[in-house]
C-alpha cells in the first residue's frame, strides 16, 4: 500500500476552467443527442426515511418510462439505474424483472452507513454484503470524512479495499463472469472543504480500487462527489478536479502509445436539476476525457448523474425539441 502524494490544485484556474464549459454554443441536433445521453446516465434515486416498497416500484416504472407516457418509450432511453437503501433492493429487482425494458436498469444501493459513514467498519461491511445478497448490481459507499480530515489516509484506503471485497470482488475474476457488484466511492466533497482535499481523496479511492484489482474492469469502480445530503454537493469545479484525477490515473496505467489505461467512472451527485446544467457537465467530460478510448466516457458505463429531479426537465426539453411545446411540471410524476 502506498498512499498517493498530495496534488496542489489551482483553485482560481479550476473555477475559471469549469465556468468556461457553460459558455459553449450547442445546436439543436447536438442538444437533442446530449439530452438523450444525459437521461441514459441518470441514477434515479429515493433515499428517504419514508420510502416504501410501493414508492420504489413507482420509481422503477419511472426509470423504464421517464416521460410517464408523454413520449413513446422507443423515443427515450431508460435511465441507467435506480438507487435505494439496501432493504429496498429486493423490491426493486422484482419490479424491474416484470418490465419489458427493466433489464437495462441497474439497481444501486447506498451502504456503509450512508450518509454519515459514522459506524464501525464491521457494521458498514455487513450493510454492503446484505445489499449485494439482495441482488444489488452496484454499491454506493461513503468514505469516512472524519478519518480523512484527521489525516488517517491509510484508514480511508483500507475501508475502500474492504468494501471492494464485500461487493464480492476477488482478484483473478474473469472478464466473462464478473460476479460482483460495481462500486461507487462517495467522497462527500462538501465536507472535505478544499479542492486539494477533493483531489487527494479521489487519488486515494482510485489507488485502493486499483491495488485491489477492481479497476481492470472498465466502469467497475467509480468516484462520486456527494450523498446529496450535504451542501454544497456536486459543483463543476470539484467535478473537474475529480475528472482530472481519473485522467491522470488513465495516463499512468496506459502503455507508451496511450492505449490500455484503466477507466475509472465518475458520478456527480446532488444539486443538478436543470437539463441545461447536465449539458454543461457533458461538455466538461468531452473536453477533459473525450479523447480516451474513442469517447468511452460519454456513456453511462463510465459517467452518471445522481440527480432525480433532473429527469423531468430533460424530458420537458426533449418534448419541446420534438413537438415545439413545453409540458407543465405537473404532467410528470415526481421521482
Amino acid at each position: 500500500m502506498q498512499i498517493p502524494a498530495p496534488v496542489t490544485v489551482d483553485k482560481v484556474m479550476a473555477e475559471q476552467r469549469a465556468a468556461s464549459f457553460t459558455r459553449r454554443s450547442i445546436k439543436n441536433d447536438a442538444k437533442r443527442s446530449g439530452l438523450r445521453l444525459a437521461l441514459s446516465m441518470v441514477d434515479l434515486t429515493t433515499l428517504e426515511g419514508k420510502d416504501t416498497p410501493e414508492k420504489v416500484r413507482s420509481l422503477c416504472r419511472k426509470a423504464v418510462d421517464p416521460s410517464d407516457g408523454s413520449m413513446s418509450a422507443a423515443d427515450l432511453p431508460t435511465v441507467a439505474a435506480i438507487c435505494v437503501y439496501p432493504q429496498m433492493v429486493a423490491a426493486a429487482k422484482k419490479e424491474l424483472a416484470k418490465m419489458q425494458r427493466g433489464g437495462s436498469v441497474k439497481v444501486a444501493a447506498v451502504a456503509t452507513g450512508f450518509p454519515s459513514g459514522q459506524y464501525p467498519l464491521k457494521v458498514r461491511l455487513d450493510d454492503t454484503r446484505r445489499a449485494v445478497d439482495a441482488g444489488a448490481d452496484e454499491i454506493d459507499m461513503v468514505i469516512s470524512r472524519g478519518a480523512f480530515l484527521a489525516g488517517e489516509f491509510d484508514k480511508v484506503y483500507d475501508e475502500v479495499c474492504a468494501t471492494v471485497e464485500a461487493c464480492g470482488f476477488r482478484k483473478g475474476v474473469t472478464r466473462k463472469d464478473e460476479g460482483f457488484a460495481h462500486l461507487k466511492v462517495i467522497l462527500e466533497t462538501g465536507e472535505l472543504e478544499t479542492l486539494d482535499n477533493a483531489r487527494r481523496a479521489s487519488d486515494i479511492a482510485i489507488a485502493a480500487m486499483h491495488d485491489c484489482g477492481l479497476t481492470k474492469f472498465p466502469g467497475a469502480g467509480f468516484i462520486k462527489t456527494s450523498t446529496g445530503k450535504v451542501e454544497p454537493a456536486a459543483t463543476m469545479p470539484v467535478t473537474l478536479v475529480m475528472l482530472e484525477a481519473i485522467r491522470d490515473h488513465w495516463l499512468s496505467t496506459a502503455n507508451k502509445n496511450g492505449v490500455g489505461g484503466e477507466l475509472v467512472g465518475m458520478k456527480p451527485a446532488g444539486g443538478i436539476r436543470a437539463a441545461k446544467s447536465s449539458l454543461h457537465y457533458l461538455v466538461m467530460v468531452k473536453e477533459t476525457l473525450g479523447e480516451i478510448e474513442n469517447g468511452a466516457y460519454l456513456s453511462p458505463k463510465l459517467f452518471r448523474f445522481g440527480a432525480s429531479a433532473l429527469v423531468n426537465d430533460l424530458v420537458r426539453q426533449l418534448l419541446w425539441l420534438d413537438k415545439g411545446r413545453y409540458a407543465a411540471r405537473y404532467d410528470f410524476a415526481e421521482a
